[in-house]
C-alpha cells in the first residue's frame, strides 16, 4: 500500500460560542471553513484546489447552518464543483474520522491528494439542535444519563475521580495552553481571521479565546457543581461551548516526494471504538487499547499523546487506566494544553488535535517516533490514530 503523510494543517482560533461575547459570533461556519481552505492553498502553492480528489469534513451536528456543510461550504467558498465532498458524523471524533477516511483512500491508491477538515459552530447550531432521539433507546438506557454532563458525573463516580483531581487537570490545561500561546507555539497552525470584541470593535483573531492565563485552583474550588447538586463536575472541569474550523492537506508520500514537499508525520493506523453512551467519556481508553493491540504496541512505545479533554473526569480516568500517570500534569500528554483551555468545537476537535500533534512533534518533540491522538464522543463514540515521525523509520 501507499503511505499517507501530512503536508500541512491549519485551523482558526477557537472562539466562544456566545451571541454577545464570541469573537466569531457574526461568522458562519462555512466562512470559517473557507478561511482554512484558502490558507492551505496559499501556504502550499504547488497544490491547486482542482488537484484535490475529495474533501472529507467532520461535523457533529449536521443541521441548520451545518446541513451538508461539507458540500455547501466548499461551493460557497468558490472552489471547483468537480471536487467531491463527503460529510462525516461520528460526533466529537468526526474530524478524526474524516482524516482516517482520507488517509485510507490514499493508502489504497484511489488518488493522491485529499483534504480532511472539521467544523463546529456551537452558537448557531447548539448541541441537540433539531435532535429527535429514538424512543426505543429508553428500553436500553436511562435517557437522563445520556447528556454529556451526566456522563461526566457517572465516569467520575465509577472511576473514582475526585473533584480536586479534575481541577488539577483543568489547571494544567490552562497553564500549558497559556504558556504555549505566549511562546508562539500555535502560530504555525492558527489562521488569523477578523473577529469582533464584545464592544463590536473589529480585530484579527489569532489566539484561542477560552484560555485563562491566571487560572487558580482556589477559584475553581469555589465553583458550584454544573450538572447535579451534589456533583463533582463544574464549568471549570468541562470543555466550553466553542466555535472553530480546521483542515489538513493529506497526500501520498510518493506524490509529495515528486512535488518536493516537506512532511514530518505519516499515518500508521486508526481504531474506532464504541462504549456505553452513559459513560461516553471513557471511550478513548477502548479506542487506544484497540489501536495499540492492532499494531502490536504498548503504551510505552508512544512518545506523545493528544487527548481531547471533554471533561476533567473522563480525561483523568482514561489516562490513569492507560497507565500514563495518576494526576495532572501528565508528562507527555497535551503538552500545549487541551480542550478544557483551548475549547472544544465538537466535530472539529478530532482533526484539530492531529494538527497540534503534528506541530508538537515537529518542534518540541523532534526526536519522538510515535504519537497518538484520541478522543471520546457523544453517544459512546471514540477514536484514536497513530502517527509516525518519518525521520525515525
Amino acid at each position: 500500500m501507499k503511505e499517507c503523510v501530512i503536508i500541512d494543517g491549519v485551523r482558526t482560533a477557537n472562539a466562544r460560542a456566545h451571541a454577545k461575547k464570541g469573537w466569531f459570533r457574526n461568522k458562519r461556519p462555512d466562512e470559517l471553513l473557507t478561511a482554512v481552505y484558502d490558507a492551505l492553498f496559499e501556504r502550499n502553492p504547488k497544490i491547486k484546489p482542482e488537484d484535490v480528489e475529495a474533501v472529507f469534513c467532520g461535523t457533529a451536528n449536521q443541521s441548520g447552518m451545518q446541513n451538508d456543510i461539507a458540500r455547501l461550504a466548499w461551493l460557497a467558498g468558490g472552489f471547483p464543483e468537480s471536487v467531491a465532498t463527503t460529510g462525516i458524523c461520528q460526533q466529537c471524533p468526526s474530524g478524526m474520522s474524516a482524516t482516517e477516511h482520507a488517509a485510507r483512500a490514499i493508502m489504497c491508491g484511489e488518488r493522491d491528494i485529499y483534504i480532511a477538515s472539521g467544523v463546529e459552530d456551537m452558537q448557531h447550531v447548539p448541541m441537540a439542535f433539531a435532535m429527535d432521539f429514538p424512543p426505543r433507546l429508553a428500553n436500553r438506557y436511562k435517557m437522563e444519563e445520556i447528556p454529556m454532563g451526566p456522563t461526566a458525573e457517572k465516569v467520575a463516580e465509577l472511576w473514582k475521580v475526585a473533584r480536586e483531581d479534575q481541577e488539577k487537570m483543568a489547571y494544567w490545561s490552562h497553564k500549558r495552553a497559556a504558556e504555549a500561546t505566549k511562546a508562539g507555539k500555535f502560530k504555525r497552525e492558527i489562521v488569523p481571521i477578523e473577529g469582533e470584541k464584545e464592544d463590536g470593535t473589529k480585530f484579527i483573531v489569532d489566539r484561542d479565546q477560552w484560555i485563562r492565563e491566571n487560572v487558580s485552583m482556589e477559584t475553581m474550588a469555589t465553583m458550584q457543581p454544573a450538572f447535579k447538586p451534589d456533583g463533582v463536575v463544574t464549568a471549570a472541569t468541562s470543555s466550553p461551548l466553542t466555535t472553530g474550523a480546521c483542515a489538513l492537506l493529506l497526500m501520498s508520500r510518493d506524490k509529495a516526494d515528486e512535488l518536493g514537499l516537506e512532511y514530518h508525520l505519516k499515518y500508521v493506523a486508526g481504531a474506532m471504538a464504541g462504549c456505553d453512551p452513559t459513560i461516553m467519556g471513557i471511550g478513548p481508553l477502548y479506542a487506544a487499547r484497540k489501536l495499540l493491540d492492532r499494531v502490536g504496541f504498548t503504551v510505552n512505545d508512544i512518545d506523545v499523546w493528544e487527548l481531547n479533554e471533554a471533561f476533567g473526569s473522563q480525561s483523568v480516568a482514561v489516562l490513569r487506566e492507560l497507565g500514563l500517570g495518576e494526576n495532572a500534569p501528565f508528562e507527555n500528554v497535551n503538552v500545549w494544553g487541551g480542550a478544557l483551555a483551548l475549547g472544544h468545537p465538537l466535530g472539529e476537535s478530532g482533526a484539530r488535535i492531529i494538527i497540534t500533534l503534528n506541530n508538537i512533534m515537529k518542534t518540541d518533540y523532534k526526536d519522538a517516533k510515535y504519537g497518538v491522538a484520541m478522543l471520546c464522543g457523544g453517544f459512546g463514540n471514540a477514536n484514536a490514530t497513530l502517527w509516525q515521525n518519518v525521520n525515525k523509520e
